[in-house]
């Protein structure tokens, strides 16, 4: 790796990366934001500059000790290590990977697991499974706990979690503490409009659970999506 160029002392980095984005930023002026201020004589885009200078690459300068790092003036031991937590937490998120939670294989398979869960309970709990192209569980969260009508259970905010995790599908599950699963007509006009949200946003509606005390309905099995 070539040795970090110096940009001039007028730069910006915080001013830069708001309008440019952070992958248009140097080394350097990554370093400074994470720095946050200089140190007498120098500022903070100046110490990040003197630091890159005794470690010329980002390998180099992950290597640095903190007896290393506290030798560059303007670096004391609470800013060394600052920089030594920081180098860690980018190798551990370097190396994160999605959590899974599962994976759906059927209806069926997943409407067993959650009579298990949900049949005692005497509120109306609507959970959404967030799933990934593998059909994989990459989040689940318990949106709306209460009568599902469409004025509570809105489809944006549904849909506003399966951005954030960029999920390719999902499936939503409620149960009906009646213990019957039959669903009801607030219960149809609401899946049409998730079903309907889905297909604009591109994140498909697999399928809406309602689960009983002992049985389910599938609305995909019952020939709702037809």
């Amino acid at each position: 790796m070539q040795k970090e160029t110096v940009v001039p002392q007028s730069s910006l980095p915080r001013e830069r990366l708001l309008h440019f984005g952070e992958k248009a930023l140097s080394n350097q002026e990554l370093l400074a934001i994470l720095l946050r201020t200089g140190s007498k004589p120098y500022n903070v885009v100046e110490l990040s500059g003197l630091i890159l200078e005794e470690f010329p690459t980002l390998y180099e300068l992950k290597s640095a000790s903190l007896n290393e790092l506290q030798k560059i003036r303007g670096v004391g031991q609470i800013r060394a290590i600052e920089l030594k937590a920081m180098m860690e937490l980018g190798s551990r998120l370097h190396q994160s990977v999605q959590e899974k939670y599962g994976k759906v294989q059927s209806s069926f398979g997943l409407a067993q697991q959650l009579i298990e869960e949900l049949k005692d309970f005497h509120q109306e709990h609507l959970i959404c499974l967030y799933l990934n192209t593998k059909n994989e569980i990459i989040y689940r969260k318990t949106l709306f706990i209460g009568s599902l009508n469409q004025s509570i259970a809105h489809p944006r905010e549904i849909y506003r979690e399966a951005v954030r995790c960029s999920a390719a599908r999902i499936i939503c599950c409620h149960n009906h503490p009646s213990g019957a699963p039959g669903p009801s007509e607030n219960d149809r006009l609401f899946t049409q409009r998730l079903k309907q949200c889905g297909e604009m946003m591109g994140i498909e509606l697999l399928d809406h659970l309602i689960i009983g005390n002992d049985s389910y309905v599938s609305l995909r099995e019952e020939g709702f999506w037809e």
